[in-house]
């Protein structure tokens, strides 16, 4: 269901740039997609190896799930991952997904032209500099530790809503 993202916001990208290296991990791509010389392709990438793999690329891109996409501010975990490792993210858009990455951190991107911009026109400084926004906002608000507090808070502070509630108007 992400194959029209695909080709746009990679295949194509990389058949403009045959010059440039892209790679692919992952197994539920279609069988009868043509792959451009210079895209390399990883079936399976063990979770073990996911910081190396995302910490060996200057880019990488999210590509959304339509179920996700639908559903709204449901990210995959590969986006914190990759944040996580400082790899600079280019994803497709989708509902919620300034509410977990501001704009200064992560690339959006929803045609061929947005990346091609990306990769040729940023600098290697905003490219670092927007890596390590998205790995200082994973690891302020997207760990384990993180969300545990953001629970514990949410638990032990009542909202003024809860706290207004009217039984009887509830019926």
């Amino acid at each position: 269901d992400r194959q029209a993202t695909l080709n746009a916001l990679l295949l194509e990208p990389a058949r403009h740039m045959p010059d440039r290296r892209f790679v692919v991990a992952g197994s539920q791509y279609p069988s009868d997609i043509i792959w451009p010389d210079n895209v390399e392709r990883i079936e399976h990438l063990p979770p073990a190896d996911h910081a190396a793999f995302y910490s060996r690329q200057r880019y990488t891109l999210n590509v959304t799930r339509s179920s996700m996409i639908a559903a709204g501010w449901s990210p995959s975990v590969r986006l914190f991952e990759a944040a996580a490792c400082g790899t600079p993210i280019i994803s497709d858009r989708w509902p919620g997904l300034d509410s977990f990455f501001p704009a200064s951190a992560i690339h959006n991107a929803g045609e061929t032209d947005d990346v091609i911009e990306i990769l040729f026109g940023e600098s290697e400084r905003t490219r670092l500099a927007m890596a390590r926004r998205a790995r200082e906002r994973v690891l302020a608000s997207h760990t384990g530790a993180a969300r545990a507090r953001e629970f514990v808070t949410a638990l032990t502070q009542p909202r003024a809503a809860a706290l207004n509630f009217d039984i009887g108007s509830a019926a």
